[in-house]
C-alpha cells in the first residue's frame, strides 16, 4: 500500500529541507506498520474462530465417547446394587447384627409392629457390648424404646421374644428405676441407662435383625 506525496506536502516537505522529509516518511512507515498489525490480527482473529469448530468426525468421536461413558456408569451402578450388603442403608452393622435407628416416633406397641414389618424386632440386648453400643447410638435421638416389658405381670420383665430378663442386666436400670410410677411397662433407653415409661407414650424406636451372610469370592 503506497502513499504518495501531495504538492502541498511536498511544498511543506521542501520548507522544512530533509528533517521534513524524514519526518514524513517516518509516519509513513508507522502507519503501515499499524495497518499491517491490524490486518494481521483480524486474520488470526478469523483462523482461531475457524479452529475451534470440530470436525464432523470430531464431533461424532465425542459423542461415542459420552455414550460409552454414561453406558459404564450405568453398569458401576448396577453392580453397586448388587454388591452383598450386611446391612440394607441406613441399618448399623454391629456384631452379626444390623440395627436401625428410627426417624420418627411411635408408642410400644406400634415400634414393634414397625420392626416385624422391617422382618426385624425390637431390639432385644444380648451382650455388655451391644448394650454399650446401643446406648450410645440411642443418644444422637433421645429417649427410645427398646424390646423390654412387664405387661403380662408386673414387675416381670420379658423381651418381646417372650425371654426374661436376666439378673446380669438389670444393672442397665437407671438408679431408681423400674419403678412402675403410673403404669410405665414398658422400657426405653433414657441417658446412661434403661427406665420404664408409659407404652403409649411416642418414642424413637430401635430394631435388630441378623446381618446378610455374604459369599466370600
Amino acid at each position: 500500500m503506497a502513499l504518495t506525496m501531495t504538492a502541498t506536502e511536498e511544498a511543506q516537505a521542501q520548507k522544512l529541507g530533509p528533517l521534513g522529509c524524514h519526518l514524513h516518511h517516518s509516519i509513513s512507515l508507522v502507519l503501515k506498520l499499524l495497518l499491517f498489525m491490524l490486518f494481521a490480527g483480524i486474520l488470526v482473529a478469523i483462523l482461531a474462530k475457524v479452529s475451534t469448530v470440530p470436525s464432523r468426525q470430531e464431533y461424532e468421536q465425542d459423542q461415542s465417547k459420552q455414550k460409552q461413558t454414561s453406558q459404564e456408569l450405568t453398569q458401576l451402578k448396577d453392580r453397586m446394587n448388587n454388591l452383598c450388603r450386611p446391612c440394607s442403608w441406613e441399618w448399623k452393622f454391629f456384631q452379626g447384627n444390623c440395627y436401625f435407628l428410627s426417624k420418627s416416633q411411635r408408642n410400644w406397641h406400634d415400634s414393634v409392629t414397625a420392626c416385624k414389618e422391617e422382618g426385624a424386632q425390637l431390639v432385644i440386648v444380648e451382650s455388655a457390648e451391644e448394650q454399650s453400643f446401643l446406648q450410645q447410638i440411642s443418644k444422637s435421638k433421645g429417649r427410645t424404646w427398646i424390646g423390654l416389658s412387664d405387661l403380662n405381670k408386673e414387675g416381670v420383665w420379658h423381651w418381646v421374644d417372650g425371654s426374661p430378663l436376666s439378673n446380669s442386666f438389670k444393672k442397665y436400670w437407671n438408679p431408681g428405676e423400674p419403678n412402675s410410677s403410673g403404669e410405665e411397662d414398658c422400657a426405653e433407653y433414657k441417658g446412661d441407662g434403661w427406665n420404664d415409661s408409659i407404652c403409649s407414650h411416642k418414642k424413637f424406636w430401635i430394631c435388630k435383625r441378623s446381618a446378610n451372610s455374604c459369599p466370600r469370592e
